[in-house]
């Protein structure tokens, strides 16, 4: 008997990753009109690893397009600045208060209740589809098996068997472990990372002090993550010596937890394994060239971003604006050209490689005090830079907006009920 092939779907633009650059990105061209699918290969949102940071100029977005007052019913916590702990004294480190925003703080929120909440206000768009537990496994191509061929839609393994999804545009926002640029062939141009991030939970009291940026001392520095009732934890440390920290054992890494943050003393108990605790590789990268034919990719699948500052989920969410933006209308009426393609690629990519250069010089920082034995002294140029008048406000609007805050130019589309 014969293979039979899989059973097939056609869409305008399919867009493989439902994250927030993906569904940012789905909302904005359904909402303009264009036929578009999610895939997310999840059955749920619920992501430890995803951020919990969404940043004034988010903000800003949801007020611009008439959804900020019901995305902040929502629970969350305000954070109109940013401060840490380094050697035991306390330094502000940014400030939103004079951001050109509506929102001048960032709002502290688990990605998955952002997710669900965009992805609820899309589905009142008839040409958005999002697909929950579809995998997309491959590319389909205009000449099959050649991958020199245009990208003519996605190859996906759902809950009823493998499908294929027809598409004119596929857009590649499925991380920095992306499917659609491995299965593109495209170039990963990698940056030595000095660092990775141990990531955990732990219990919160509400009268837990606000240090969003954490705490460095000894060797070692650990941010604290509100969620209300428990922190997201993440224990910064030198990259490859995790295998070290656990051969210590539990009650080693315990005590330097309740020595860098004395209130949490008591509570470290409950990491009782290290099941309990996730390794998170940190990388930055970027890929060489963003586009194919047919495929576009975005957000950490075209770059991944550093945990520092926290600004990965508002880069990626810039560049779904900036994508739209461009690629609507010529999606709408079927004009799309490559052009299109590289023109969102010109649009961010000096924006996205200054701040992964800013990420750089952080690590480097960063690196140097794990490398600290002992006590430390909080370093001179943090002393004299957060004394200068303007420091706060230039890293607030640097982390609180971006280098190139991006601006919706797209009316909605008539035909939307």
């Amino acid at each position: 008997m014969p293979p039979t092939n899989p059973p097939a779907a056609n869409t305008t633009c399919c867009i493989i990753g439902g994250g927030p650059a993906g569904i940012m990105l789905g909302f904005l061209l359904a909402r303009s009109g264009v036929p578009v699918t999610v895939l997310e290969k999840h059955t749920d949102f619920f992501r430890d690893f995803r951020g919990d940071t969404i940043h004034p100029s988010t903000l800003q977005l949801l007020h611009s397009l008439g959804l900020l007052d019901r995305f902040l019913q929502l629970p969350h916590a305000q954070v109109s600045g940013l401060s840490a702990i380094i050697g035991g004294r306390q330094f502000q480190m940014a400030d939103f208060s004079h951001l050109p925003t509506v929102a001048k703080y960032i709002a502290l929120m688990p990605q998955w209740d952002f997710l669900n909440f965009l992805a609820t206000e899309a589905a009142a768009f008839p040409t958005f589809t999002l697909r929950m537990g579809w995998e997309a496994t491959g590319l389909l191509r205009q000449k099959e098996n050649d991958p020199d061929s245009r990208v003519t839609g996605v190859i996906a393994n759902t809950p009823d068997g493998p499908v294929e999804i027809r598409a004119n545009l596929t857009v590649g926002c499925d991380g920095r472990q992306a499917t659609s640029r491995e299965a593109a062939h495209l170039k990963v141009i990698e940056q030595g990372v000095p660092i990775d991030v141990l990531w955990f939970h732990i219990a919160r009291q509400p009268s837990d002090p606000e240090n969003a940026l954490g705490y460095i001392n000894y060797g070692r520095a650990l941010i604290l993550i509100n969620r209300n009732d428990y922190f997201q934890a993440g224990f910064v440390i030198a990259k490859g010596i995790y295998p070290e920290i656990q051969q210590q054992g539990l009650d080693a890494f315990r005590h330097s937890l309740e020595q860098l943050a004395p209130f949490l003393a008591g509570r470290t108990a409950e990491l009782d394994s290290w099941d309990k605790i996730k390794l998170l590789t940190v990388q930055i990268n970027h890929l060489e060239r963003w586009w194919l034919p047919g495929l576009l990719c975005i957000g950490d699948a075209a770059h991944a971003m550093s945990p520092v500052g926290g600004i990965g989920i508002n880069i990626a969410l810039q560049d779904a604006v900036a994508a739209a933006n461009l690629l609507a209308e010529p999606l709408r009426t079927n004009t799309l050209t490559d052009n299109h393609l590289q023109r969102v690629q010109q649009r961010r990519i000096k924006a996205v490689r200054r701040t992964q250069r800013v990420q750089v010089f952080a690590h480097g920082i960063i690196n140097r005090a794990l490398h600290h034995e002992g006590p430390m002294d909080p370093p001179l140029f943090l002393r004299l830079a957060t004394s200068v008048p303007g420091f706060q406000r230039l890293t607030g609007r640097f982390v609180g907006l971006g280098l190139q805050p991006e601006h919706i130019h797209l009316a909605p589309f008539p035909n939307r009920p």
